[in-house]
Parts: structure tokens; sequence; C-alpha cells
């Protein structure tokens, strides 16, 4: 990647950190983004804690999406980013008043140590937290000092005033001027000690301390809001929570918030903690919602007026029992989601709702863009139902990876595909049981599909006769620059059911006598017969990434 000139003088400015005191003073604001920048890429926390502390301009900006390649910033810098927000809190030289580090997160353990979004939340949360603290001391040594200040100027103006009476009594024509200025004198340390009682009970209160008063009575003025992605799990449940109630200098805003193995109840208090404009998206995991939690949460969502991508995913939704009451339970649901008027991403796994598509997706006032259905059990009728539905021309990502295709199911999946032909960009058939015959049906639907970016298809047992009549099929796709195809059922050792699933395929070993690259090979070389050099093959699904085709 070429670097711009401005660029790499950033990045040698940075690199010496014992120079900065002689330029710090001197940059011009509109080069500390492309400091800053250099600072992240060369991992030069001090250079990101002294650039972000006196921050000239009113927002910042650290995160969003990474172009390819480009590593996530370590996890020092984003320590020294937090720490240098709370310290410039109390620096005159800052005009920051908001900061945007949605997207900042990276995957734990990655290169470079970046900080993933658990660990990055609970740092969010504790700068919060530190912040109101720090600012609460500041306060309270400000009110020492102005206490201090205004008794001392009580006690010259009542020095003042004693001299004054004894100025006067003097002066008058009585032979008793001693008794008086001592009776005048011990009146004025009186009336000092009665007025210093007074203060010291309307600052503490009456049975109250101090700092609890001065708590209730404190107006909270917020100096900088920040944006930012928030995981939570019940680890983190309570330091989250402290840190969207307490009130101080830094009020946090939640763009997309995840959580983890968390009740319906916790959900919809943390939900009640947000700003309701800034949230766009929720994603929830590994939490035994049910129908009815579902059905609870669905109203409150509502409220967010610009919440556009709802996640669910392993949630204890099962429809398949002949529970009472489960089609009141549906209507609440398909009520619920007819309120999401700016729904746009929807995206349902595991959750084993057969026969249900229709009711789930008709209610929902606009169409979707993305739609993710994996081990959702769909039914005949439910890809009858999604191929003729509203959402199906204005798809742009569609998953339904380890939802069984067969004969039944294939002319629905034809119908739909070419339906979305004009907008689908990317497709997962992942886990289908898609076997030579049943693609051979798709592929004329498939290579309809002009604006397909990425398409994978792995964990189905096709032969190498298959992958080969798919690769032909991929390399006159246009916009395609992604495929994951499946290892060859001749990759496999011996023993391999004749019609493997999808978890016989994933835990069958391949056969370590034959060379894996023969295949690489092969399909590269039906590829490069084609003249296509701009599609990427890949057999590697934990590594695969359909973003990378964007």
């Amino acid at each position: 990647m070429l670097h711009s000139l401005v660029s790499l003088c950033a990045r040698e400015v940075v690199s010496d950190h014992s120079s900065s005191p002689a330029w710090l003073g001197w940059v011009p604001r509109e080069l500390y983004g492309a400091l800053l920048e250099a600072a992240f890429a060369c991992c030069r926390p001090l250079a990101v804690g002294e650039l972000v502390q006196r921050w000239p301009e009113r927002s910042l900006r650290v995160g969003g999406r990474r172009r390819t390649g480009q590593p996530a910033p370590s996890r020092l810098c984003i320590q020294a980013l937090l720490l240098a927000v709370v310290r410039g809190l109390a620096d005159h030289r800052s005009a920051l008043q908001v900061l945007d580090i949605c997207g900042l997160q990276g995957d734990e353990g990655g290169m470079g140590d970046p900080m993933g979004g658990w660990s990055l939340t609970v740092a969010l949360c504790t700068m919060v937290i530190q912040a109101r603290a720090g600012a609460q001391r500041a306060q309270r040594k400000e009110g020492d000092r102005e206490r201090k200040r205004f008794s001392a100027l009580e006690r010259e103006r009542d020095l003042k005033r004693e001299r004054g009476q004894r100025l006067g009594v003097k002066a008058e024509e009585t032979g008793s001027k001693g008794p008086a200025s001592e009776e005048e004198l011990i009146r004025g340390v009186r009336r000092r000690m009665e007025m210093e009682r007074r203060r010291g009970t309307a600052v503490t209160g009456v049975g109250g301390s101090k700092p609890e008063t001065e708590e209730k009575e404190t107006h909270w003025e917020v100096s900088v809001h920040v944006r930012a992605d928030l995981f939570v799990n019940a680890r983190s449940w309570e330091r989250v929570r402290s840190a969207l109630t307490t009130p101080g200098p830094l009020r946090l805003q939640c763009r997309y918030l995840r959580v983890e193995e968390i009740s319906a109840t916790s959900i919809r208090t943390l939900l009640n903690l947000l700003p309701r404009r800034a949230l766009l998206g929720i994603d929830v995991r590994y939490s035994s919602l049910g129908v009815a939690g579902l059905a609870e949460l669905l109203p409150l969502l509502s409220t967010y007026p610009g919440l556009n991508s709802l996640r669910l995913h392993y949630c204890n939704l099962d429809l398949r029992r002949d529970n009472p009451g489960q089609e009141e339970l549906l209507r609440e649901l398909s009520r619920g989601l007819a309120n999401l008027q700016e729904l746009r991403q929807l995206s349902l796994t595991a959750l084993r709702l057969p026969g249900q598509l229709r009711v789930l997706l008709s209610s929902l006032p606009q169409p979707l863009e993305v739609l993710e259905l994996p081990y959702l059990s769909l039914s005949p009728t439910d890809l009858a139902y999604l191929s003729c539905s509203h959402h199906v021309s204005s798809l742009q990502q569609l998953d339904l990876s380890e939802n069984c295709l067969d004969e039944t199911t294939v002319s629905s999946v034809r119908r739909l595909l070419s339906q979305a032909s004009s907008s689908l960009q990317h497709l997962s058939l992942s886990g289908c049981g898609l076997t030579d015959c049943l693609l051979g049906l798709l592929l004329p639907s498939l290579g309809g599909c002009w604006a397909l970016k990425s398409l994978a298809l792995a964990l189905n047992p096709l032969s190498m006769a298959g992958l080969v009549e798919l690769v032909r099929t991929a390399a006159r796709m246009p916009c395609l620059r992604q495929l994951l195809y499946p290892n060859p059922l001749e990759d496999y050792l011996p023993g391999l059911p004749d019609m493997p699933s999808s978890t016989q395929l994933l835990e069958w070993p391949l056969d370590e006598s034959t060379d894996t690259s023969v295949t690489s090979n092969q399909l590269s070389k039906v590829l490069t017969d084609s003249g296509r050099a701009d599609l990427l093959l890949t057999c590697d699904l934990l590594n695969y990434d359909k973003d990378l085709a964007d």
C-alpha cells in the first residue's frame, strides 16, 4: 500500500517521542488527524495520548471500517486514547465534544494485540466512571478553596467593622470607653462564630455528610459525548449499568449493542438506559429469551426510531412443540415486528421456527436488505413464501445455511434467485445438502445473479465434476469476487456415507495420502481458461470473510 507524503512525514514525526515538546505547540490543527493516524499505525501510545489530550476539533472519530490488510489498533494505543480523553477534560487546549469509537474493537488475540469488544466495553465504562470521580474531586477542591476564600473575606470585613466601632467609641465623650470596647469585641467574635456555624450547616445539611449533599446538588454538564459499540455479558453487566446511570462530564451513547447470556429482564433494563436516538442495532446471543421474552422486548425496541438491525442467535425460540398459547405469542411477535419501522437487517439463527416465516416477515413494514436464516429448519412452505415475499427484490445479503434443500424446494429457491438477481450481493448456501444433481438445477439461476459478489457453498456433498461446473458458472458472473467451495468427496477417506450431512463432512478426515493442492490447481486452471484473474477460490471455511469481496 502506497502512503502519501503527509502520511510518511507524520510517521517520521511521531516515531521520536522525545521531540514531541518541540513540535506539539506548533502543529496546525489540519495535521492532527494525519499525526494521530500515524501514531496508531506505528503503535505510539504516548503520541496518541498527547494528541488526543489537546485535540483541536469538536469531534474525533477513531475506528470504523478498516481497509483490507489494515490491523486493528493496539491495546496500548486504545488505553492511551481513553486516558487522554479524561485528562483533556481539564485541559483548556482541548475542544473535543464528540468522540466516536464505533468499530474500534478488534479480534481478541489477533495480530498486534488488539482490544476486543468485551475488553473495550469494560475499559470504556471504567473511563466514564473515573471521569466523574475526577470531576468530583476537582469540584470538591474548588469548593474548599471557595469556602476558605469566603471565610477570609468575612473575617476581614468583621475586623474592619470592629476597628470602626472602636474608633467611634473613642470619639465619644464618655468615661466608660474601656468596658464598652471590650463588650463590642466579644459581640463581634460571637457573631463570627454564629455565621461560621450557619454556613457549615448549610453546606453539610441536617444530619448528612458533605459529599452526599454535594452529590445531590450537583448538576453535571456533559463535556464529551462518547459513541461506541457495547458488548455486554453477565460479567460486565454491572460495570456497564453503572457507567450508563452515572451522571458526569462524559456521556455514553451506544450505536450497536451486543449482549450474551443475559436474561430478558436485564436486557430490558439495559435498553431503558440507552439514549433512544443513538441505537441502530441489537445483537442478542445465547440468551434464553423464549418466545414470551422476545414478545416482551419487541414493543420496547419500537421506541428506538433509528433501529435498523435485529440479530437473534440461539435464543431458545422453539415453536415446534404444541404449547398452549403458542398462536397468541406468534401474533404478539408479528405485531412487535410490525412496529419496527426502520428495520432493514434481520438475522435469526437456530430458532426452530418451521412453517412460521410468513407470520414473522409479512408484518414488517419495509422490505429487508439483509436476511440471515441459518439453522432455522425452514420448510418448503417457508421457502415458497420467501420467494414471493415483498422482501425478495430488495435483498442484498441472504444466508440460508444449514437448511436442507431437496427436489421439493429447488423450484422455490430458483424463483427466489431469479427475483433477487439484480440486488443480491452475498449468498450463502453452505451445508444445505446440495448434490451434483441439485446444484445443476440451481446453476442457471445462480449464473443470472449478475450483482453477486460472494458465494458460499461449503459443506455440500459435491464431487470434483460438480465443482468444475460450479467454477465455470462462477467465471461467467461478472461481479463475483469470492467463491467458497467444499472439499470434493474424492478428497475424503473411504467410509463416508453416500449422502453425508454437513456435520459429517466437517468432522470426517481428509485423505492425507492424496495431494490436496490437486483440487485447487485444477479449479484454478478452469478459472484461468475462462479469463478470470480477479475471482478468489477458497475452501478455507474458518478464514472466509465475505466482506473482503466489497
